[in-house]
């Protein structure tokens, strides 16, 4: 039996990288799982990919309509929702003298209110006992350059994970972060050059790059009752990045 066999899960950004593998693990471990994602073409593939017990809703996670929508398929096809892994963001870098109100409104309306809203919108289909996983960085403490407004995003979510454990208590809710580190993706490709993701490299004291089924496996220990002690925390899965 499956670590997470008959549970119902919900990946926000599930199209691609560390949500794709996350959502291709938790259906290894038992679960049906729905994914989101902005491009039709994309979430088709990711469904082909995964192949069964899966179910794509595109949307934008910001969206709050596209929430909306999200959660009332899942209300409708399973009725319950037991993980949440509310992966969606955005990490553009930005300098401070270069940072505009756009580009503030853009990574915290993906990172931050995109992630609070996409946890209240699922808290009535929750079953007591579930796990809300949120999807954080090391860059929030780690305090690299140019990434000022995108560490602030994810920092906010500690913070978020601090008070909604304490509101959720009685229904035994959990709320944790997950803090990947230097990760391949195909998003990270797309945003660093050879020399950049070298530099990345050098900072891990293994001295190369994670990768997305590592994020995968911590996901899932977040995600099954293996767990069940584990709240409130801000779980960094970086190769020790944050320890030196």
């Amino acid at each position: 039996m499956g670590k997470l066999e008959g549970k119902i899960a919900v990946i926000t950004g599930g199209t691609s990288g560390m949500a794709l593998a996350t959502a291709q693990r938790f259906v290894e471990e038992g679960a049906y799982v729905f994914i989101t994602g902005r491009r039709q073409a994309a979430l088709d593939e990711a469904v082909k990919t995964i192949g069964r017990n899966v179910t794509g809703v595109q949307g934008d996670a910001a969206n709050l309509d596209d929430l909306d929508r999200l959660f009332a398929t899942v209300k409708r096809e399973k009725g319950r929702v037991d993980v949440l892994f509310a992966s969606a963001g955005s990490g553009e870098s930005a300098p401070i003298g270069e940072v505009t109100p756009e580009h503030f409104d853009a990574v915290f309306g993906l990172n931050t209110r995109g992630t609070l809203f996409a946890v209240q919108k699922a808290l009535p289909l929750f079953n007591d006992g579930g796990s809300i996983i949120m999807n954080g960085s090391v860059a929030s403490v780690k305090g690299w350059p140019t990434f000022g407004v995108y560490s602030a995003s994810k920092a906010a979510l500690r913070s978020f994970a601090r008070t909604w454990l304490n509101e959720l208590k009685d229904r035994r809710i959990r709320v944790n972060v997950l803090s990947p580190g230097q990760v391949q993706t195909p998003i990270q490709e797309q945003l660093f050059d050879a020399e950049q993701i070298r530099q990345f490299e050098s900072m891990i004291p293994r001295g190369k790059m994670g990768r997305p089924e590592e994020i995968a496996s911590a996901a899932l220990f977040l995600a099954s009752d293996e767990s069940s002690y584990v709240n409130g925390v801000d779980l960094a899965v970086d190769g020790g990045t944050t320890a030196i």
